[in-house]
């Protein structure tokens, strides 16, 4: 076996399995789980009815590339989104249609990297795990980027020392952040561009939680966006990830897609060819259904808008929370240790968060995850309300 393997870390949640094994929730509380941020809204009526009438497509392999009609509809909404150009963003040149977002930076990084001791992938930390293990196993040395409280939970870029920028090759960005929900500005954002022309690296912008925010007057801005207000039409050396699963609380049918700069989507193109991951054409044809409604997707922000007031009503008397510019995460600083915490809370209130120190590794001298946890907000309201009383009722009892 491909001895990289041995680089890679448990998985959050098999951590999480492991730290509560021995643990007997409390049996007169019915459980409720903050731990996976997979979304509990209803998912649109409106893609489920279009996977049911186009189950025909079972009997057709679907290409890689994807049907014209499911990326030109993508472009077209990330054209008006981020207010790209009319017609730079090509769907013959410039996107695919991808399996979520997890599969499509995973292969990226597979296609990309150029093998060698000193390559660098460089993310934030905390982060998404499937960034590290994608360097690892595509041969590059993955590089941490502190993300906290003292910096807004934005990696500290200016800090980075001129040799880092000079191995690197690929640098992943997440905005909005998870755990933290901060979003780059657009000043960050083009000096990361400039700094990727400078070296000579590969922005690439993991954006699927770009959907859910809370000021309507205000989304969050995206790479190709700030490529766009640069007159980058190109958008060369960026790509980005979107995905229905979040914005369109479709987490089972793996749906997304990346976009930007034809000289790297192209050979991706090549790469997934043999990937073997194209998505089946009735998932294509609901995914178009889903990607031209916005009136969920504003539903969906609503129901998380209520969900956070809510808590954070009840826990700011007794916890310290940032509440996020935008996604649908609660990242909260524990009283005591976030492992004890999460043994604790479990035991007593038989509630279920992440410590956040799994979503982290020690650099610098630092755990930025330490002594905080991560909370999902994606239950219902009823629940997310009686999951921050007992937070609460627990915290009080320290």
């Amino acid at each position: 076996m491909n001895s990289d393997l041995d680089k890679l870390h448990p998985y959050p949640f098999e951590k999480l399995a492991e730290l509560t094994r021995d643990i007997q929730p409390a049996s007169h509380l019915e459980p409720i789980s903050l731990g996976i941020g997979e979304p509990k809204h209803s998912s649109p009526s409106l893609v489920m009815d279009a996977v049911r009438n186009n189950l025909a497509g079972l009997s057709n392999y679907p290409t890689t590339k994807g049907l014209l009609s499911l990326r030109q509809t993508i472009a077209d909404w990330a054209t008006r989104r981020f207010h790209l150009a009319e017609g730079s963003l090509d769907p013959e040149q410039h996107l695919l249609p991808v399996n979520g977002t997890r599969e499509a930076i995973f292969a990226f990084t597979q296609a990309l990297v150029n093998r060698s001791d000193d390559a660098l992938v460089i993310s934030p930390n905390p982060f998404y795990q499937i960034y590290e293990g994608a360097a690892y196993l595509a041969g590059a040395t993955p590089y941490y980027l502190n993300c906290t409280k003292e910096n807004g939970f934005i990696p500290d870029y200016d800090a980075v020392p001129a040799e880092v920028w000079k191995n690197c090759q690929l640098l992943f960005i997440c905005s909005p952040g998870n755990p933290t929900g901060a979003v780059h500005s657009t000043q960050t954002l083009k000096k990361l561009i400039t700094l990727a022309d400078q070296y000579d690296f590969v922005l690439a912008s993991d954006e699927c939680y770009s959907e859910i925010y809370f000021d309507e007057s205000a989304p969050p801005v995206g790479l190709l966006q700030v490529c766009a207000e640069l007159g980058r039409d190109d958008y060369n050396k960026c790509v980005v990830f979107h995905s229905l699963s979040k914005r369109s609380n479709l987490p089972g049918m793996r749906s997304g897609f990346i976009a930007g700069d034809a000289k790297l989507i192209q050979p991706f193109l090549k790469y997934r060819t043999y990937h073997g991951c194209s998505m089946p054409v009735q998932h294509q044809i609901a995914s178009s259904a889903a990607w031209q409604d916005e009136a969920h997707v504003l539903e969906n922000r609503d129901l998380y808008r209520e969900k956070f007031a809510a808590v954070s009503d009840i826990l700011s008397p007794v916890m310290e929370i940032n509440l996020p510019e935008a996604s649908f995460y609660l990242w909260a600083k524990t009283p005591i240790d976030d492992e004890a915490f999460t043994r604790g809370l479990l035991e007593q209130q038989n509630l279920t968060v992440l410590p956040g120190r799994y979503l982290a590794r020690e650099t610098q001298g630092i755990q930025p995850g330490a002594g905080y946890v991560r909370m999902a907000l994606v239950a219902t309201l009823d629940e997310c309300i009686e999951a921050a009383q007992r937070i609460r009722q627990y915290i009080e009892s320290l």
